[in-house]
């Protein structure tokens, strides 16, 4: 059987990345002098201006409209004729605490008011939030990720690499790219459609221009044997992209949750990440979904897997976990689930330790996705001996 799918991604430019990644940078700030901290923080970006607000509660002190600067000028928004940079725009920052409604639950749950007497240092803190989170994993690739998001991020990170390295010139910061795939019973077969737009300075050559993207963005990230000639290429299809970036459209924190997750291939909770501290279960459950999910899949027990958590808010141990194994797994999906707590621990303050979520690494998160990269902690297939012999019984 023929089936086809289609992911996107966007290069830091993009001005709802721009926002995230001004979130990401603030948590950042504060958690490397305050890791206790608590930060829900959303940023807002418009034609030469910045809004930074949310709820912060923190005994640190950081310079949010500074950061805001450096992590616009680092993503390439240096120049007043792209009608956004980083030393003219203005930058308002209203920040109140978080409420202390919210408070009581995060920080004593109800599993810890219950057990008084007998203490898990990892029932202190509750979700932050009522939700459902979701994680996936599949052998499409060695990433254990979906084929089409991954090459989709591959083209939006080569095209931001050779913009800034200037092996093609005349490129501005914003971007977006597609993939499409031509599955073959299930099996990624071959790249059906690419999609790549770029922004870039008056007056190109846009013969040239595509020819060279052509060259040093799709040639250098498509394997060439899912190329072929009925391969459709389309670059900049308008003809035209020079007002981009926060002129062309405003920007907003978590509008591109797809994009930051599995490019549509599986659910998505609702939830965003950027600009949330590890306390908040939509993102930190959601990374811990992912490393259950994917472990699934490392241990041969699926070929793809998608595991749901849901939470409600002050209570530290799920409500729910699901698994579904799309049919592919070695064993029932009411086993894996049923296995699963045997190995792993749901509980954010079990997350935030085994994940070691404290530390500020969160700025590099917010643009080309936030799952399939090796350097991320939930990225991790430790668990997956330990899962195969508790669910098959091999040594």
């Amino acid at each position: 059987m023929t089936s086809f799918f289609t992911s996107e991604s966007v290069t830091e430019g993009h001005p709802d990345k721009v926002c995230d990644q001004i979130a990401d940078a603030v948590l950042d700030a504060i958690l490397e002098s305050d890791p206790k901290a608590h930060v829900a923080c959303e940023v807002i970006a418009s034609t030469g201006f910045v809004l930074v607000m949310g709820e912060i509660s923190t005994n640190s002190y950081v310079k949010i409209a500074d950061i805001a600067r450096e992590t616009i000028k680092e993503i390439g928004y240096n120049s007043p004729e792209y009608g956004f940079d980083s030393k003219n725009c203005a930058v308002l920052v209203t920040i109140d605490e978080q409420s202390p409604d919210i408070a009581m639950g995060v920080n004593d749950s109800i599993e810890n008011r219950a057990h008084k007497n007998k203490q898990d240092k990892y029932d202190v803190i509750g979700a932050g939030d009522q939700g459902i989170m979701f994680g996936f994993a599949c052998n499409e690739t060695i990433e254990l990720m979906p084929a089409p998001i991954v090459l989709a991020h591959a083209l939006a990170k080569r095209l931001a690499f050779v913009r800034k390295s200037e092996i093609v010139k005349n490129l501005r910061p914003d971007g977006k790219t597609q993939v499409t795939i031509e599955y073959k019973n299930g099996i990624p077969l071959r790249v059906d459609t690419i999609v790549l737009s770029t922004q870039h300075d008056e007056g190109v050559d846009m013969d040239l221009l595509r020819k060279e993207l052509t060259t040093h963005v799709i040639k250098n990230v498509i394997p060439p044997e899912m190329l072929d000639i009925n391969t459709k290429i389309y670059i900049n299809p308008t003809g035209r992209f020079v007002i981009g970036g926060p002129q062309g459209d405003s920007g907003l924190t978590g509008r591109k949750i797809i994009v930051d997750t599995y490019g549509g291939y599986a659910p998505h909770g609702g939830g965003s990440f950027s600009g949330k501290d590890p306390t908040k279960v939509d993102r930190s459950a959601t990374y811990y979904a992912r490393y259950v999910a994917k472990n699934i899949v490392a241990a041969k027990l699926a070929d793809k897997c998608l595991v749901q958590l849901g939470y409600a808010i002050g209570k530290a141990n799920p409500v729910s976990i699901t698994v579904n194994t799309y049919g592919s797994g070695k064993v029932s999906d009411d086993a894996i689930a049923k296995a699963l707590p045997k190995v792993f621990d749901f509980r954010p303050a079990a997350i935030i330790d085994n994940l070691d979520l404290l530390k500020p690494i969160y700025k590099q998160t917010a643009a080309y996705g936030h799952f399939g990269r090796e350097d991320f902690s939930w990225e991790k297939i430790d668990k997956a001996d330990k899962l195969r012999a508790l669910l098959l019984g091999d040594n």
